[in-house]
């Protein structure tokens, strides 16, 4: 099968060099770059042919989307003259609809939404993929298996792809805002800064381990480091009275009100 990855930047090039890693050969992937030097830089770090978009449709079986929500109609009408019949098309696009993508391209042509997160650098993204209206079951094993190159997948109906955006798709970058927070708290209270970086780092990782590993729900967790009157108990008070646990719900309402405006 050959894949069509269409905009290559820093997403596309993650899914590239996952795909890479798992084993496709360079041949079997075509992608598409407007920047001419982006292009020939891609081409040669990775040894891929890069091309225009309709040119990329006109090959390719698979075709993933990676392009700005605002763009995905520009796109999808570069393509749509060119796509191979019954052509797969993978969009990651935040608030970009199956009924939205089906609507401007060529009937037959099946889609399935994704939305992953850039942990994918490192093959740890979490991404959830939803299949359009004439989507099989093979469709959705073979974005499955593509999106899985950068870690794990889970399919879930289309409903819930905006609030995933605002969990998993944006969640990354809530942590490294309370990492940068804890590490400027550790700087503001006398420990060097390379010194409070590396313990916000492995308290990050380490906590994160044992949340996925333990088998124990995240409020259980808490309690086991919250000794009665102790210094935990402390700050979570101070958390509470600036109901950080309010912002947090609020904020990512925000998120999934924002990925509906895109799609609209």
């Amino acid at each position: 099968m050959t894949i069509g990855i269409i905009g290559a930047g820093v997403m596309g090039e993650t899914l590239l060099a996952g795909l890479l890693r798992a084993g496709m050969p360079p041949a079997d992937l075509l992608i598409a770059e407007r920047r001419e030097d982006r292009g020939a830089e891609l081409a040669a770090k990775y040894g891929v042919e890069i091309l225009d978009n309709a040119s990329v449709a006109s090959r390719a079986e698979t075709i993933v989307l990676l392009v700005k929500p605002q763009d995905m109609a520009a796109v999808l009408g570069e393509i749509s003259p060119t796509l191979k019949q019954g052509a797969l098309v993978i969009s990651i696009a935040a608030g970009i609809t199956t009924k939205y993508l089906e609507s401007l391209l060529p009937s037959g042509t099946h889609v399935v939404r994704a939305m992953p997160n850039t942990p994918a650098l490192f093959d740890q993204a979490m991404t959830a993929i939803s299949p359009g209206s004439t989507c099989t079951d093979a469709h959705l094993k073979t974005a499955e298996d593509l999106l899985k190159s950068v870690g794990k997948v889970m399919q879930l109906p289309e409903k819930y792809q905006d609030a995933v955006t605002a969990i998993s798709g944006s969640g990354p970058a809530y942590i490294y805002y309370v990492g940068e927070a804890m590490i400027e708290a550790g700087v503001m209270l006398g420990l060097p800064r390379d010194l409070a970086t590396e313990m916000v780092q492995q308290t990050v990782f380490g906590a994160a381990t044992m949340l996925k590993d333990s088998g124990l729900h995240p409020t259980v967790l808490r309690e086991q480091v919250t000794s009665p009157g102790g210094t935990t108990v402390a700050a979570l008070r101070v958390f509470d009275d600036f109901k950080v646990r309010a912002a947090f719900l609020s904020a990512m309402e925000a998120a999934r009100d924002r990925s509906r405006e895109l799609g609209s």
